[in-house]
C-alpha cells in the first residue's frame, strides 16, 4: 500500500503537532502537587499561600527514605519543624495524603480552639505562622507508601489559635 506525498505530509505534521502539544503541557511537578492542596486549604481559612522550602524537603526526604525499610506511621519528633505523615498499604498520592489531613477539618472546634477528635493534621496545615513546607514520598519494602511533609515555623502551638 503505497501513501502519496500529500498523506505522508499530513500524518507527519499531525505527529509533529501531537508532539509539540505533549511537550508543551509537562505533567504537574510533584512540588506543585503538594503545595496546590495544601494552598487550597489554607485559602479556604483565609491563609497566605505557603512555598517550598528545599531545606525542609531535604529533611522530609531523609525522614521518607528512613520509613522506606518499615513503613511504620512513626513522628520524626524533629524539635523545629512541623510535621504530618500518611501511609498506605498501596500508592498513595501526595493530594491523597493531603486531603487525608484536611479531612479532620470537622473535628476542630474553632470557638474552643480545640479538638474534638483528632485534628493537628488540620491545623498543621493551616496554621497561620508556617510559611513553607517542604515533603517527600518513598515506596516501602513492603509495597505500602509513606508520605511526609514538615512544616516551617511548626504550628500546633499549645495555647495559640491557627488562624
Amino acid at each position: 500500500m503505497a501513501f502519496s506525498n500529500f498523506t505522508l505530509v499530513i500524518v507527519l505534521v499531525s505527529g509533529l503537532t501531537m508532539a509539540h502539544f505533549c511537550w508543551a503541557r509537562p505533567p504537574l511537578d510533584w512540588k506543585l502537587k503538594y503545595l496546590v492542596a495544601h494552598n487550597t486549604a489554607r485559602l479556604k481559612a483565609l491563609q497566605p499561600p505557603l512555598v517550598w522550602n528545599d531545606t525542609v524537603a531535604a529533611f522530609a526526604r531523609s525522614y521518607a527514605k528512613r520509613r522506606s525499610v518499615d513503613c511504620k506511621l512513626e513522628h520524626s519528633h524533629n524539635p523545629i519543624l512541623g510535621e504530618n505523615i500518611a501511609m498506605s498499604t498501596g500508592d498513595l498520592s501526595p493530594v491523597q495524603a493531603v486531603d487525608l489531613w484536611v479531612g479532620e477539618k470537622p473535628n476542630y472546634d474553632i470557638g474552643a480552639n480545640v479538638c474534638k477528635k483528632m485534628c493537628g493534621h488540620f491545623t498543621q496545615i493551616v496554621w497561620r505562622k508556617t510559611r513553607s513546607i517542604g515533603c517527600a514520598k518513598e515506596r516501602c519494602r513492603n509495597g505500602g507508601t509513606f508520605i511526609t511533609c514538615n512544616y516551617y515555623p511548626p504550628g500546633n502551638v499549645i495555647g495559640e489559635r491557627p488562624f
